[in-house]
């Protein structure tokens, strides 16, 4: 990696793939320092120079192999950014301002966490409230929101219980969702402003936090399980759009 590489590594985060880079752009909150790609240019390009402006950032050509050691992946379509970093979300949260607020309870997968946030932007959640248990937020997290990582408020809390008892004291309607035992999601009728509780890969919520909130439960067979941002997208999407 030549020098101006290391240089610009040091002082940003990465982002691969067309998606993430265009929200980037599009949400305005983290600047584009570089740009890396393959040539001939990849067809991600053509779709992310409108939202470049005059003062683009420059652009080096590497080869595939040189974009795999530095996103870390194959899974960069041939363009690479680095960017400002990444910051947590501090402004106050009210539920005049956040009626849907996703709480995540350590999940661990890079992959889930922005499949999740995907779906929290889909359904209109308002932000998203992470431990430090859950996986850190990095570009593949943003990869796997399709970008939209980039437009959604992401708060880090250091106790979930405390969170919500806080929650609960400002009006909002907690709703822990539990592999079973909870009453059938599909018949709830959720009232906002509200708080989606969603545990862990393997665990799922600790058993300390499941009573804080109404434990709902997704139907399925005896032998099967949801996918962890399976369960959660659907969580999400009864919330705002069940009667």
């Amino acid at each position: 990696m030549c020098a101006a590489q290391k240089k610009v590594q040091q002082v940003g985060d990465v982002l691969y793939g067309a998606h993430p880079i265009i929200e980037c752009l599009k949400s305005g909150r983290r600047k584009i320092l570089a740009l890396y790609m393959t040539k001939p240019e990849p067809k991600g390009w053509e779709r992310v120079k409108p939202y470049l402006n005059k003062q683009a950032p420059s652009i080096q050509y590497v080869s595939r192999d040189v974009l795999s050691r530095m996103a870390g992946c194959d899974d960069h379509m041939g363009i690479l950014a680095f960017v400002t970093p990444f910051a947590y979300a501090v402004k106050p949260i009210t539920p005049q301002e956040k009626q849907r607020i996703l709480l995540l309870d350590g999940v661990q997968d890079v992959h889930n966490l922005g499949a999740i946030v995907r779906s929290a932007y889909c359904t209109n959640f308002d932000a998203v409230l992470v431990t430090k248990q859950c996986a850190r937020i990095v570009a593949g997290v943003f990869k796997a929101s399709a970008g939209l990582a980039e437009h959604m408020p992401i708060y880090l809390i250091s106790s979930v219980a405390h969170t919500i008892n806080e929650l609960k004291n400002m009006g909002y309607t907690v709703y822990t969702t539990v592999a079973d035992g909870g009453v059938d999601a599909t018949t709830v009728s959720y009232q906002a402003p509200l708080c989606v509780v969603i545990g862990s890969e393997e665990r799922g919520i600790e058993k300390k936090v499941r009573s804080l909130g109404t434990q709902v439960t997704l139907p399925q067979r005896d032998t099967s399980s949801y996918n962890a941002s399976v369960a959660a997208g659907i969580f999400l999407f009864l919330t705002t759009f069940s009667k």
